[in-house]
Parts: structure tokens; C-alpha cells; sequence
């Protein structure tokens, strides 16, 4: 179960209304990092630059591959464990605006744990430590230590299994 805050609106749908619920400089500010970091070949870099000027909790080592795209208007609410891997193109989402309500939730990616392009990692959802995440798979839920997944909807194996 994914654990997220929701805020009821009234009227509009939020999104029409987005800078009611998160400054604009906020949203320009990290809008210019990412994209700088998105397209910068240096990891080492893009790594300083999320640390630093997006606040993601981001442990030792952690690797963006080219075009990986963190959430654009709460990026800190994003934490990677030490040695993690976030594949090509890859979208991790901490919010959701939807037409009656919005959604706000982190999101944590253990240890060791590699995730591969073009994933979309839903806002609420603890993948643990030593998992393997598949290519083009949507992470709509938790994912166990340990664990191989891939797909859509997510399929599931332990590793010892595997």
C-alpha cells in the first residue's frame, strides 16, 4: 500500500491551480537543475546537484543515468540508499494531481538496488535494499529486499528464487 498524504479540492481540478499548492521560483529553481542534470554526462555531477540544490536524500554513490527525471516540485521528498542505480529515462514521482485531489508521498529506494529505463516509480512506495527493478516496468507498490520485479502490472520474484 502506497503511503501518501491526499488534499481534497474544491472546484478546478488542482493542477489548474498548482501554484496554489507549490511556489513557482520553487518549481523554475529545480525545473533548471534537472534539466541541467538530465542532459549532463557527468553522474558525479548530477549527483552534487540533487544533494545540493534539489535537498534529495541521496547516499553514497548513487548513479542517475542520462534523461533520469526526479519529481519536479518535490524532489526531497526522494531517498537512495548508498550504491543504487537509476536507469535511462527513468521517472520518480513524490506527487499526483488528480481531478478532485492531489497526493503527495516520498519515496525511498534502498541499497545495492538498481533501477532500469524507462521505470516509473509512483509517489509513496519503499523498494528495499539488493532488488533489481526491469525495464519499462511502473512501480505502483512496495517492493521486499532482495526481490527481482519487472512489468506491468509488477511481477515479483525473490532472488533466491531466481
Amino acid at each position: 500500500m502506497r503511503k501518501l498524504i491526499k488534499y481534497k479540492v474544491q472546484g478546478l481540478n488542482p493542477l489548474w491551480n498548482l501554484y496554489q499548492t507549490v511556489s513557482p521560483f520553487k518549481v523554475a529553481k529545480n525545473f533548471l537543475v534537472i534539466e541541467t542534470g538530465r542532459f549532463c554526462p557527468s553522474t558525479r555531477l548530477k549527483y552534487k546537484l540533487y544533494k545540493k540544490f534539489l535537498g534529495m536524500d541521496l547516499s553514497d554513490h548513487v548513479s542517475f543515468a542520462y534523461k533520469a527525471m526526479p519529481d519536479l516540485m518535490y524532489p526531497e521528498y526522494i531517498h537512495i540508499g548508498n550504491n543504487s542505480i537509476i536507469g535511462y529515462n527513468t521517472v520518480i514521482l513524490t506527487h499526483e494531481y488528480l481531478v478532485d485531489e492531489y497526493r503527495i508521498g516520498d519515496v525511498y529506494i534502498g541499497e545495492n538496488t538498481m533501477i532500469g529505463a524507462n521505470v516509473t516509480i509512483l509517489p509513496g512506495v519503499s523498494i528495499g535494499s539488493n532488488v533489481t527493478v526491469g525495464a519499462g516496468s511502473v512501480v505502483s507498490k512496495d517492493i521486499p529486499d532482495d526481490t527481482l520485479c519487472y512489468g506491468n502490472p509488477l511481477v515479483m520474484r525473490s532472488k533466491s528464487n531466481v
